[in-house]
C-alpha cells in the first residue's frame, strides 16, 4: 500500500510519533511486515506499507488494542489530507537494511 498525508504545519512531530506508534502496533497485532515513512520537501509524506500476501491485509483491522484509535485519532487531527495512492504487489525486493550507526 502507498499512502499519501498532507501534514498541518506545526504538527509534524504529533504526526510522526503517532505514526510510529500504530504502525509498530500493526506489525504487532495485524501481521504487516513494517512500513517506511517519507518526507518531500512540502509537508507532504509517503508511507509504503508492505504485506505477506492480500489475504493477511484483507483481514487486518480487528485485532489492534484500543491505543490504535488514539494513534488514529491524531494522525487525522494532525493531517489536512489522508490517501491511499496505489495498491501494489511485490514483485522483486531488492531493498538492504543498513546497520544503525
Amino acid at each position: 500500500m502507498l499512502y499519501n498525508f498532507v501534514v498541518k504545519r506545526g504538527q509534524e512531530d504529533i504526526f510522526v510519533d503517532a505514526w510510529t506508534n500504530l504502525t509498530d502496533l500493526i506489525y504487532k497485532h495485524e501481521g504487516s511486515l513494517g512500513s517506511r515513512l517519507h518526507k518531500s520537501e512540502t509537508q507532504q509524506y509517503i508511507a509504503y506499507a508492505q504485506w505477506p500476501n492480500e489475504f493477511v491485509f484483507d483481514k487486518a483491522g480487528s485485532n489492534l488494542p484500543e491505543e490504535a484509535d488514539a494513534y488514529r485519532d491524531a494522525m487525522r487531527t494532525s493531517c489536512e489530507k489522508i490517501e491511499v495512492l496505489q495498491k501494489l504487489e511485490v514483485v522483486k525486493d531488492v531493498l538492504k537494511q543498513t546497520p544503525n550507526v
